[in-house]
């Protein structure tokens, strides 16, 4: 019999931080969590790194919760670390089970056998997407907007950003750009068009996947940690997506949200 990954004492690979149906918003965390398998031990990494970034979208998953709340929308998560596998990777990218993030080395993930990737992919990336795919079927007839959440660092191997968030797209622009425009008209912000990253079906998962293989209308959202690393922040961050998704919704469907 093979060994399970996670024991039957640790938490399901699926978080569920708000069941709101009320609105027409979707919002996932892929990064939501840092959590590690107590099977892989601390993957031969630092605990001061696993605070860091590498392991997880600091501050998104609180800001999301706030958001989610106010809307009543839905919002699921990924409580577990991007270093034990990365939701918003294809199978087939090579940082899917990542031996190296950023500049810090990990041990953990070296020379995977199959049978340990397949674990990995079987009990965290497997249960979590099939879960969006039959929450999203639930919603089978109602107008949805998939809304991607996630955090970047403020410095990048010694680069800093200059950007306070930043809205991502593949093929479908459409909302992404009202958004944009809202983004811009809010004082003081630096908004990057898929910057700092950029979606693509070899670079992402969630949202070409769950969202514009079924012609679903999304948004990938990204802010920058360093903003939302506290309460005040999540809670200024949140505030202000409260405001603007509506807004982009109804600029975009025609439809109060």
């Amino acid at each position: 019999m093979t060994q399970r990954l996670l024991a039957a004492d640790e938490p399901a690979p699926v978080a569920i931080g708000h069941w709101g149906r009320r609105a027409p918003f979707f919002l996932a965390c892929d990064h939501a969590g840092r959590r590690i398998p107590a099977a892989l031990g601390r993957l031969g990494v630092a605990d001061s790194e696993l605070g860091r970034h590498i392991a997880w979208d600091i501050g998104i998953w609180g800001t999301s919760v706030r958001i989610a709340r106010a809307l009543n929308a839905f919002l699921i998560g990924q409580p577990y670390s991007r270093l034990v596998i990365d939701n918003n990777r294809p199978l087939t990218n090579p940082t899917l089970i990542p031996e190296i993030s950023e500049s810090t080395p990990i041990p953990g993930n070296a020379g995977l056998d199959d049978t340990a990737r397949a674990a990995r992919i079987a009990e965290i990336f497997t249960p979590y997407h099939d879960r969006i795919e039959r929450e999203i079927e639930a919603l089978a007839g109602r107008r949805t907007l998939f809304v991607a959440m996630h955090s970047f660092t403020d410095v990048y191997k010694g680069a800093a950003r200059p950007w306070h968030a930043g809205v991502l797209f593949n093929r479908d622009q459409g909302i992404s750009r009202i958004m944009l425009d809202l983004l811009r008209a809010e004082p003081g912000l630096v908004v990057g068009e898929n910057e700092p990253y950029s979606v693509s079906d070899t670079s992402d998962y969630s949202a070409p996947v769950h969202a514009e293989r079924r012609g679903l209308p999304y948004l990938e959202i990204e802010i920058r940690q360093d903003l939302i690393a506290t309460p005040a922040g999540e809670a200024e961050w949140a505030e202000r997506f409260t405001r603007l998704l509506p807004e982009a919704w109804r600029r975009f469907s025609g439809d109060p949200a």
